[in-house]
């Protein structure tokens, strides 16, 4: 027979008056106790509780925190107070016990049980060892009742009543005179349950009130000294694993807040609780001294069949796990909110709140107080600036706030979906009708600043006033609320889009301020160094892997891939493309990624190895299509090349938009399979682009390739100076990449001036940036310990 020795916190239950009603009317007891057993299921399986052992009318479990035991215990009877009311009493004590499948013994279930005789209904009884461990939780207020002599235990225990809000506290004199007849009945009780599961040669050491009912406390001697060196080697375990995990602790406190439950009976409630967990989260982000992974992280993990929290917590990468469930009837809900060691799972902190909603800052305030009562148990620090921001009160309107969480649960929807526009379609409208009610709502603005950088970027992509709504909200947001990071973001992501990078940058770096976890400031500020610092590049886009375990985490992990591609570590590259490929099994995009690798090599066969093995897949890609072109170009396969560029330009033209940027490299094609007017056509085409770039100074134009592919394309007519006059500007660039050497090294249109002096001296000019780029990165590499 198995058993397990713990130092545990013991609670018993029972329901008053059972046994009566039982007789009086069976099918209402019955109805009860299973009102009672679900309640008390669903409960103890929050706080992590081990169920022992039922009864007809009570229950036996232990807790490995106190804390979770007295908070559970609360969450039980503010539940059993609830029509119909359920007449149950409450003990808890820390203790030792032994427990099998066949006994369950120990001093402390004598003591737990003896406890839970003193109370009343509606009641939480606990013990001073109990009271010792949660003195200082401000959340749980408790009161001194008496100091009892207990029956069959040698010393006197002083016992304490939890006297939070809805309990029963009893006063110390209303105790006088019953605990004899309690413990009678207290014996009863435990003979009752327990007597077919003591062993036969332990019953001579239990204590009797009648000669045929035993207890089952065994007290000898030699288990005493049994016990203590077995609580000392768990104690030394239990040090030796809160060591490990305070060491992990001072290293990064890290978190993660999984969605919320909705307990509600209606569904339509889960924008609603789905939103307190947001807000939650937000204010969490704000505090530097936390890593807390974006909510685009956590939605997997949504529903009822999820990992363990272990589990859970090793896939996102953190320490720490925060989990919430709430009711909403009416005007009134109910939230519960419990933080997790993930290392060690179990639970540290946990707080219930109730609050009728009158004014938004019921909502708020609750928000607020779980952000730093979190902070307070990580010991994180808050600057009196994050304070200030988590404390702020975003809208004074209960409408607009309302209409404002219904419409970011559907921009969420649309995230996680991008195909899905219907969703996009709605979150546009509830954000409208938030601001119908509240025109200062900053959030609501921003919010449909987003709306509109989604729906409108490709269609607008060519137009003179690209963005200009996204600017102009935001514009109005920041009006409102200039601490508004989600606003700073949004403005960051638009200039990134005009290309227009000090901008950009200087706007996602005052969201950082307000933000430290906004993972999409680091992308964005990533992707905007990918041209000038490949350093900056890689490690913002590790920063925002690690607050980012969603479905973005494939594109993110490729964004940190190309860079060392282009640094000239293809290894590196390669590692962090299959990491991609394993999360999201695309292997279209695994594939043309490492033809990317090849190219910047110089590897063109080998490239097209990977691209054949990516279009026996997907015969329609458009990347796939026009990578296949390009390398069959540069081996000089013109036939080949031109039958991929073709179908590229065919199936462009089938999705409604045509990109040119390419266009240089069809003519050439043309050109060489004979077609002259065609390729001279293309050849215009692509000057015509790259001007418009230039003229609105795209992207294209601000990282300078415009003026490379124009110089590419005088250069093939013979128009030197042109040409020249191009390269000069795009010899501007601070930094080279690996696969632009490898290109004007190689690139056919060039080869009317590849052996003149002041070509030859651009190309040594790249390859010297490149390397000095190269000896950058590795000397950053080697610094964080990553080489």
């Amino acid at each position: 027979m198995s058993k397990t020795r713990q130092l545990a916190a013991i609670m018993f239950t029972d329901i008053q008056g059972y046994t009566a009603l039982m007789q009086q009317d069976e099918k209402r007891a019955i109805e009860i106790r299973e009102r009672h057993r679900e309640i008390f299921n669903n409960t103890t399986e929050k706080f992590n509780g081990k169920i022992l052992q039922y009864y007809g009318d009570g229950t036996l479990s232990i807790f490995n925190s106190a804390v979770d035991a007295v908070n559970c215990a609360i969450g039980m009877q503010l539940a059993f107070q609830q029509e119909p009311v359920i007449p149950v009493r409450i003990g808890i004590h820390l203790g030792d016990i032994i427990y099998s499948d066949e006994e369950i013994i120990g001093d402390g279930v004598n003591v737990a049980s003896r406890i839970e005789s003193l109370a009343v209904p509606g009641s939480i009884f606990i013990s001073d060892k109990v009271y010792d461990e949660i003195k200082n939780q401000p959340k749980i207020q408790t009161q001194s009742l008496k100091t009892f002599e207990l029956k069959n235990v040698e010393r006197p225990v002083e016992v304490f009543a939890i006297s939070n809000k809805g309990l029963v506290i009893p006063k110390a004199y209303e105790l006088d005179g019953t605990a004899e007849e309690k413990e009678e009945k207290h014996d009863i009780f435990v003979e009752e349950k327990y007597e077919s599961k003591i062993p036969g040669d332990l019953k001579e050491h239990i204590p009797t009130r009648k000669p045929k009912k035993r207890l089952i406390i065994i007290f000898s001697g030699l288990l005493l000294a049994c016990v203590i060196v077995v609580v000392a080697l768990v104690v030394f375990n239990v040090i030796g694993s809160r060591k490990q995990a305070e060491d992990l602790t001072e290293l990064e406190k890290s978190i993660a807040v999984l969605p919320f439950l909705n307990d509600s009976p209606d569904e339509e409630n889960t924008y609603f609780i789905n939103g307190i967990m947001d807000e939650v989260l937000n204010n969490l982000q704000t505090i530097k001294d936390l890593r807390v992974v974006s909510r685009n992280s956590v939605e997997q993990y949504r529903g009822p069949t999820k990992p363990t929290t272990p589990e859970i917590a090793k896939e996102l990468d953190v320490n720490y796990i925060v989990e919430g469930s709430g009711q909403k009837y009416g005007n009134t809900f109910r939230l519960r909110v419990q933080l997790i060691d993930a290392f060690n799972d179990r639970h540290i902190w946990a707080e219930s709140y109730e609050k009728e909603i009158q004014a938004t800052k019921d909502i708020f305030s609750i928000q607020d107080e779980i952000a730093q009562s979190i902070a307070a148990e990580l010991k994180a620090i808050i600057t009196p600036e994050e304070k200030q921001l988590i404390e702020k009160t975003l809208t004074t309107s209960l409408t607009a706030y309302d209409f404002y969480q219904r419409g970011r649960e559907e921009y969420l929807k649309y995230q996680l979906d991008n195909d899905n526009s219907e969703a996009l379609e709605r979150a546009e409208d509830l954000y409208n009708k938030a601001l119908e009610y509240d025109s200062t709502f900053a959030l609501a603005y921003t919010g449909l600043a987003s709306v509109y950088l989604d729906k409108h970027f490709w269609e607008t992509f060519f137009s003179e006033d690209f963005l200009d709504s996204v600017l102009i909200l935001t514009d109005i947001a920041l009006s409102f609320d200039d601490h508004l990071a989600e606003a700073y973001t949004v403005r960051g992501n638009y200039y990134r889009a005009k290309g227009l990078t000090e901008q950009a940058i200087e706007e996602y770096d005052k969201a950082i301020k307000f933000n430290p976890n906004d993972w999409m400031a680091y992308y964005g500020i990533g992707r905007l160094y990918a041209h000038d610092d490949l350093v900056k590049t890689i490690d913002n886009t590790q920063k925002a892997v690690s607050l980012n375990r969603g479905s973005e985490l494939p594109v993110l992990l490729r964004g940190i891939g190309f860079p060392y591609f282009w640094a000239d570590f293809p290894e590196k590259g390669r590692y962090y493309h299959q990491e991609a490929f394993e999360l999201d099994s695309d292997s279209t995009a695994y594939y043309l990624a490492l033809a990317w690798g090849e190219n910047s090599l110089g590897n063109f066969e080998k490239a097209i190895e990977f691209l054949e093995k990516g279009y026996a897949i997907d015969t329609i890609d458009v990347g796939i299509l026009s990578r296949l072109g390009y390398n069959y170009m540069f081996l000089g396969q013109y036939e080949e090349s031109l039958k991929y560029w073709k179908k590229h330009v065919e199936r462009l033209k089938a999705l409604g938009s045509l990109s040119i940027a390419d266009m240089h490299r069809i003519g050439y094609v043309y050109w060489q399979n004979g077609y002259k007017e065609e390729a001279e056509y293309y050849f215009n085409e692509q000057i015509n682009y790259c001007n418009r770039m230039i003229e609105l100074g795209r992207p294209q134009a601000q990282k300078l390739y415009t003026y490379f592919d124009l110089a590419g394309v005088y250069a093939f007519r013979g128009e030197k100076d042109k040409a020249y006059e191009n390269l000069r500007i795009f010899n501007q660039r601070k930094i080279e990449h690996s696969w632009m050497v490898t290109l004007i090294k190689n690139d056919p249109l060039f080869d009317s001036i590849r052996d003149e002096p002041e070509f030859q001296q651009i190309v040594r000019d790249m390859e010297a940036k490149n390397q000095a780029e190269h000896e950058r990165v590795r000397k950053w590499l080697e610094e964080q310990g990553m080489l």
